[in-house]
Parts: structure tokens; sequence; C-alpha cells
């Protein structure tokens, strides 16, 4: 509480007397005048890339100094993989990891089951359930496999719980494998790879009271069975002014009550919910920045133990797919459309400096 308050006085002077320059409290490592997140941050930090994003040297000229972990954004989903039953198409992914190993990021896996990037042929698979189960384990075998020892955690399944109601959603998993399927796809992951992160994945579980306790059931249900489950990946698709801090703190906290690790998986705060903006305004901008601080102090407020990374949903604002999902303009993430740091870059700095 005294940090927001700390903070919140600053946001106020420097809204009054800004020169157009952001304050450090120590000089940055290089002469980009701001601190790397990865060298102020006691968490890997993070954000959602594609192959030919990093190929790109401004894109990585920035990402590789920022931040220290990657998620691939859907290059190692099921439909871009598996491509037919027996066809693997293994190069961007393979170009992703290879880039965290050259790099010295941690790599997580996204993601291995999800209803909306299962391959069509898989979809209208015609032979029994028994078989298209073993087809699912050979897959999670094959992949987590593959990248033992370099991608440190995956996703198993993603978003598998309607909105609302907190029922399961009626994917092709469900259907023919039945509501225990997400229990048996952690095990299969387990089994093939002892010590990789398990993690669940889903949005809106800081604004859906209805979803987050059945989200929270399933974990209950998994610790008491002994099936494994490392941590929970919470989305945090949220605005600059909703849900509630409160909501959102509640929220980690609950999961890391039951012993999870929490990942704030694809960050994006946006700063045009209502679409009433045709350009980013300094008044938006300061309070996108104090959601940011706010978001990153309240993981903060976790134990250590708990704390496994935050991810932003990419890099720069004119990648994020917010635009056209929601038909407005938008600018959600840490970096200008020329690679600049805005302002919410310098609340998540100043957020691990008021911890530090």
């Amino acid at each position: 509480m005294l940090r927001r308050c700390i903070f919140l006085l600053f946001l106020f002077v420097f809204a009054a007397c800004d020169s157009g320059n952001s304050p450090d409290i120590d000089p940055p490592d290089d002469d980009r005048g701001y601190h790397a997140l990865r060298q102020l941050s006691p968490f890997p930090v993070g954000a959602a890339v594609q192959a030919a994003q990093v190929q790109n040297p401004d894109f990585s000229d920035v990402f590789n100094y920022a931040f220290n972990s990657l998620t691939a954004e859907y290059q190692m989903k099921q439909n871009v993989i598996w491509t037919s039953r027996n066809t693997y198409n293994w190069a961007p992914a393979d170009a992703l990891v290879q880039y965290g190993q050259d790099h010295e990021m941690q790599v997580h896996g996204h993601a291995l089951l999800w209803h909306s990037s299962t391959p069509l042929w898989l979809e209208n698979f015609v032979g029994s359930d028994e078989t298209f189960e073993a087809l699912l384990l050979d897959y999670i075998f094959t992949t987590v496999q593959r990248y033992q020892g370099k991608v440190i955690s995956w996703d198993v399944v993603n978003e598998a719980f309607n909105d609302g109601s907190g029922t399961l959603r009626e994917t092709v998993f469900r259907n023919r494998l039945g509501p225990d399927y997400l229990a048996r796809m952690f095990d299969y992951a387990r089994q093939a790879d002892p010590d990789v992160l398990l993690f669940y994945n889903d949005y809106n579980l800081e604004s859906d009271a209805t979803k987050r306790r059945a989200v929270l059931a399933m974990v209950d249900d998994f610790q008491a069975r002994g099936i494994p489950i490392d941590g929970i990946g919470l989305q945090m698709h949220v605005s600059y002014n909703s849900p509630s801090l409160k909501d959102i703190k509640d929220t980690m906290q609950a999961f890391a009550s039951r012993g999870l690790k929490i990942h704030l998986s694809e960050l994006d705060i946006r700063a045009n919910p209502g679409g009433d903006l045709t350009s980013l305004t300094e008044l938006r901008a300061l309070e996108q920045r104090a959601r940011t601080f706010d978001i990153v102090d309240a993981f903060l407020d976790l134990p250590a133990a708990n704390r496994f990374a935050i991810t932003w949903w990419g890099l720069r604002d004119p990648d994020s797919w917010l635009i056209g999902f929601w038909g407005n303009p938008e600018w959600p993430l840490l970096f200008d459309a020329d690679y600049a740091p805005k302002p919410a870059y310098f609340g998540f700095v100043e957020a691990l400096e008021g911890a530090s």
C-alpha cells in the first residue's frame, strides 16, 4: 500500500511537471536511457513472439535487452506443429526454442491442448475414442520430449472452462474423452517429462468469480487425487480501469494458497476499451502506467516461490492481437511502434525498484 501511495504521488507530480523524460533511481546499464526489466526483476519477464519477429534486428535488439523469457505466440500450438496424423512441422518452434537457448532465455511452451488450435484433421477424426486418445498421448510425448531440458514449462490445457457458468467447454476433447480428460492430459505430460512444470492457462479468472471457482475446484481435485499440476496461467487481458485491483490480488492469492506457481501469462492492458480514442492520450498513458505498477506490485506481494513469470502478449502496440479482435485503435503493450518504451514500461520499472 505504501509503495502504491508513493507511486501515485509521483504520477501526480509527473503529470504536472513532465519534461518528456522518465526519471530512474539509478542510471541504466547502457545508453538507451531506460533499465532492462531482465536485470531489475527477481522473476523472469518476457513476451510472446513469433519466429519471424526475432529475426528482425530492431525487434530482437529491444526484446533481448528488456526480457529474459519467451513464449511462442502461436507457433507451438497443435495446428501449427501437427499438420497431419504422421506429419510434424517443427521448424518455427525449433527456431524459437533455439533462439531462447542462444540468448539465455526461459522458454515457456504454449500450448499442448487448446480447442481453438486443434488441427482440422484431428477435429474430424473418425476413428475410435481410444485411438483418438492414443494419438493425443503420442503427440504430447513427442512434443514434450523433443524440447525436454529446453522448455522449462508447458500450458498443458488452455481455456477449458466456459465463461459465466464455469462448466467445461463442449470441445472435441471433452466430447470424445469425457470430463476427466484434463487430468489425463496432465498425467501424460508428467510421464513425458518428470521435470517440466505443468500449467493450466485461462482468461478472465480475475473478473469471472464463477469461472475462477471452477478452476480452483479443478486444482483442489487434482491435488486430492495426486494429479500433477505446478502452476496457473492467469492470462490477464485487462483494461486500464478494470477489473478491480482487489479481484486481481485475490485471484493471485487464491491460487498461490494452493502452492501453485503464478504466471501472468498473456498480459496486456487495454488503454482504449471504449473505443473512444484515436491516439493514446497523455492521461490514458499515465493511467496505464499506474495499472502496470499495481499489477506488478501485486505480483511482488506473492511469496517468491509462487512467482513464476510475467509475460506480455507482444512487444509493440501495433503487433497486438487486440487491434484486430476489437476493431478499434489500441496501445496495450510496453513499447510503441518505434520500439520506444512507453510510460507503462516505467510503471513496471518503478514497481521493481520500489520492492528492492
